[in-house]
């Protein structure tokens, strides 16, 4: 198997579960913030929506231009944050395959102003921000969903809301 076919199949795993997190995020808490400091609930959703998809373009380039984070748009509804991660979901698909086990492991730079700033092999790259940045801000969104009182998915083991997956597919029917 290839690297990034062996990254594509733990995606294809986490891309439905993260869907069940968006999904519950109450369409009139978009703009509420735990924190002054914090992205709004809306902002965050948005974000998982989108990483997988631009993780993989923004890799298509070597060297890549650093982002220039700004603020992170504001969704209007659950639909644009559910629809922009369907197309994320399709950029993946349409992209990760053409990444053969040499571009994988080409070392992938990311320079600031001309200057190298991050060089790592292409394939940590893609695990290190498609999908490890990506649990850890699903992990940050599954407080923001507790602290709104809304039940919180279970993802590999139980939320204190529902038994692991593996356990919900058993279940008699």
């Amino acid at each position: 198997m290839s690297i990034a076919e062996s990254l594509l199949r733990e995606f294809e795993v986490q891309a439905p579960i993260t869907r069940r997190f968006l999904e519950r995020l109450p369409e009139d808490k978009l703009s509420w913030k735990p924190h002054l400091k914090s992205m709004s609930a809306g902002q965050l959703a948005f974000h998982l929506a989108m990483v997988p998809g631009g993780v993989v373009r923004f890799a298509q380039n070597n060297p890549a231009e650093a982002p220039k984070f700004a603020n992170l748009p504001q969704p209007a509804s659950q639909k644009e944050i559910l629809d922009k991660l369907e197309e994320s979901i399709g950029v993946v698909r349409n992209l990760l395959p053409k990444f053969d086990d040499a571009a994988m492991t080409e070392m992938w730079r990311l320079v600031a102003d001309g200057k190298d700033v991050m060089s790592q092999p292409r394939g940590e790259f893609l695990r290190d921000v498609m999908l490890s940045h990506w649990y850890q801000h699903r992990g940050q969104f599954s407080v923001y969903l507790r602290l709104l009182d809304v039940a919180v998915p279970a993802s590999w083991g139980p939320s204190g809301d529902e038994p692991p997956l593996f356990m919900q597919r058993t279940k008699p029917a």
